[in-house]
């Protein structure tokens, strides 16, 4: 059975909001808000090559193993882990792709986003080193830098120049370095044009290469590779409270560990639904 995706007949961005759609995420729940993969791992050079495989980021591994050190680093960490029933149960990753807080940290310069990103920081911007500033020192921390970052992407990405530009001047603050936090620095490949960016963004989510790809990272986020064996394999595994649905509430008599529960899957994001 061919399907119409394979037979490109919807785009990449529509079979992923499909998808999205499909395991429950929606625009209106910051903890469940679509996700979308990071597809390029260019975001140096002047112009942007979308038929060298080089440029893109690889599909088939998580965020958290896109170098070989740092997939040995977690893999490391879930072979120290002894399997036990507390918070530290055995996982590669204790943070997660895509939370409330990313969601807003990303789309903190349009409101209602940033009522959003400050009330979930108790009131007020975070430090402005931890603000969303720029594509390739945010790619640098979820690919290779940061080891509790292994965030994705949320649809706007490829769509919404708007949300690249601080047209509400906020004050967002100033970096250690002196830098005044304003609009997204944008890899030399988008000439500082926010519409530039989108458009050679979207470009490359429809790429021959991507679409070559996809099938491999839908199966991380969306597929087999989600949990069990397959996702230890893949290195692939997250918090057990991230999997809402292995998650018995009913079953947890304790007021305390119960609210705990709640309180990380709100904060933290929750694994979509297997589809």
């Amino acid at each position: 059975v061919s399907f119409p995706w394979q037979k490109r007949e919807i785009s990449n961005f529509d079979y992923l909001m499909y998808l999205n759609t499909l395991a429950g995420r929606s625009y209106n729940d910051y903890m469940q808000y679509p996700v979308f993969p990071w597809v390029l791992a260019d975001y140096h050079s002047e112009t942007l090559n979308l038929t060298n495989p080089q440029t893109f980021r690889d599909l088939s591994k998580p965020m958290g193993a896109q170098t070989a050190e740092r997939k040995r680093k977690f893999i490391q960490r879930f072979n120290e882990v002894e399997k036990t029933e507390d918070l530290s149960a055995q996982c590669h990753y204790c943070t997660h792709y895509s939370s409330a807080i990313i969601v807003a940290s990303y789309l903190v310069r349009m409101e209602p986003f940033t009522q959003t990103f400050c009330s979930l920081q108790g009131g007020n911007f975070d430090v402005a080193d931890r603000m969303f500033h720029s594509v390739k020192s945010t790619w640098e921390s979820a690919s290779r830098d940061n080891m509790s970052d292994v965030r994705e992407l949320i649809p706007e990405f490829f769509y919404l120049p708007e949300f690249l530009t601080n047209a509400n001047h906020f004050e967002l603050g100033c970096m250690q370095d002196g830098t005044v936090l304003g609009d997204v620095q944008l890899p030399p490949w988008a000439d500082g044009d926010p519409h530039k960016f989108i458009l050679l963004h979207r470009q490359a989510l429809e790429s021959d290469y991507v679409s070559a790809h996809l099938h491999r990272w839908i199966d991380l986020i969306f597929g087999h590779k989600q949990h069990g064996s397959a996702a230890v394999e893949a290195v692939n595994t997250y918090h057990p409270y991230f999997y809402g649905d292995k998650v018995d509430l009913n079953n947890i008599k304790d007021p305390l560990i119960k609210s705990t529960i709640l309180g990380f899957i709100s904060n933290f994001g929750q694994i979509p639904k297997q589809v």
